[in-house]
């Protein structure tokens, strides 16, 4: 049976990696998006408003999924106003194409908020869990528009008769321009500021951070086991969390950016110096630096997502996963986290993102 996969949110670092994963595998790939993603050879996009059912069901006419990948969420104000809005983008999603009855599989992408709680108590003192985070820790005595994802597929899959798995990346490192949460392409436009301007680069986070071991995703990596779990039985019903495969620490890594940049690095001197505010009055400097380089995003905000890096480079503990769960199901996929930002780094110089 021909496997037909709708990527939900294709124009993001997860989605449009897993879209042409998907193509080299040979899937007929939809990207649904509000903003449809014509960038990658062979992807079918779809412009749809998932927050409107009627809308969603008109752009899915004639089109009979059998396997979801949802890779979206949408950022509000309070975690509660995000329960209700994410969950709802699953919820209609899910309803529209219930009548089709060709869903075999959904698989929803998440992520270690599921441990540590959502932005606002985000790894807040007192709530810490325990660390590697493994699958089965349980669910944390706070609103959480995970759950509230989560508990939408497990309800559709009970009536609908569709296996699913969650997948739950630490931060996830990968090519894309113009989504909510991007460090790679968020270091790379901070490196190629202090290159220009001989500022230096400057360690934003935590000491904990610093000196503590931790691991990211590469969004290849999540593609694959996103296609690996969907696809392989015992992989089915299940929760994932998924990594590189390798730890390390900011410490050694940070100068090793640093230097593919040619900028001197400085590390952890004692507080904490938020991106954020490093980059806020940066605006011009880095239209100028668009303009002397020919460089195709002049926007700032649509390369960098500070408040987010320095969410993951602030906490105060140390963060890393277990990946034995789906090592001993047979997913053995990994790569080298330097490898990861430096392919990221190259891709944005190839695709005249950075100079």
């Amino acid at each position: 049976m021909e496997k037909i996969a709708l990527v939900v949110g294709a124009t993001g670092i997860t989605g449009s990696n897993l879209a042409e994963e998907l193509i080299t595998q040979g899937w007929t790939t939809y990207g649904l998006s509000r903003n449809p993603n014509t960038g990658i050879p062979g992807l079918r996009p779809i412009k749809a408003d998932l927050t409107n059912e009627q809308n969603l069901a008109e752009a899915l006419e004639g089109i009979s999924p059998t396997h979801i990948y949802f890779t979206t969420w949408m950022r509000n104000d309070t975690e509660e106003e995000n329960i209700r809005v994410n969950s709802l983008l699953v919820r209609n999603l899910l309803n529209v194409l219930s009548p089709k009855k060709s869903v075999q599989h959904v698989a929803l992408v998440t992520g270690l908020k599921h441990y540590l709680g959502p932005f606002e108590a985000y790894a807040k003192e007192g709530i810490l869990p325990e660390t590697p985070v493994r699958e089965e820790h349980p669910r944390l005595p706070l609103p959480n528009f995970y759950y509230a994802q989560e508990d939408e597929v497990y309800k559709a899959s009970e009536r609908e008769g569709f296996t699913w798995s969650i997948h739950r990346p630490h931060t996830v490192v990968g090519y894309a321009v113009g989504n909510l949460m991007n460090i790679g392409a968020t270091l790379a436009v901070y490196a190629s500021i202090c290159k220009e301007t001989g500022r230096k680069f400057i360690w934003p986070g935590s000491e904990a951070q610093w000196n503590g071991v931790s691991d990211v995703t590469d969004a290849r990596i999540l593609a694959q086991q996103l296609v690996w779990a969907s696809t392989t039985e015992s992989a089915k019903n299940q929760a994932f969390n998924i990594t590189n495969g390798d730890v390390f620490r900011w410490k050694w890594l940070w100068k090793r950016l640093a230097d593919w940049f040619g900028i001197e690095a400085v590390g952890f001197e004692g507080t904490i110096k938020p991106l954020e505010k490093e980059l806020e009055n940066d605006h011009q400097i880095w239209t100028a630096i668009a303009d002397k380089y020919n460089l195709k995003e002049k926007d700032l905000h649509r390369l960098s997502s500070a408040w987010h890096t320095d969410l993951d480079l602030g906490r105060p503990l140390e963060v890393m996963c277990d990946m034995s769960k789906s090592r001993k199901l047979g997913f053995t996929a990994y790569v080298s986290t330097e490898d990861s930002f430096i392919h990221v780094f190259e891709r944005l110089r190839a695709e005249n993102m950075i100079p």
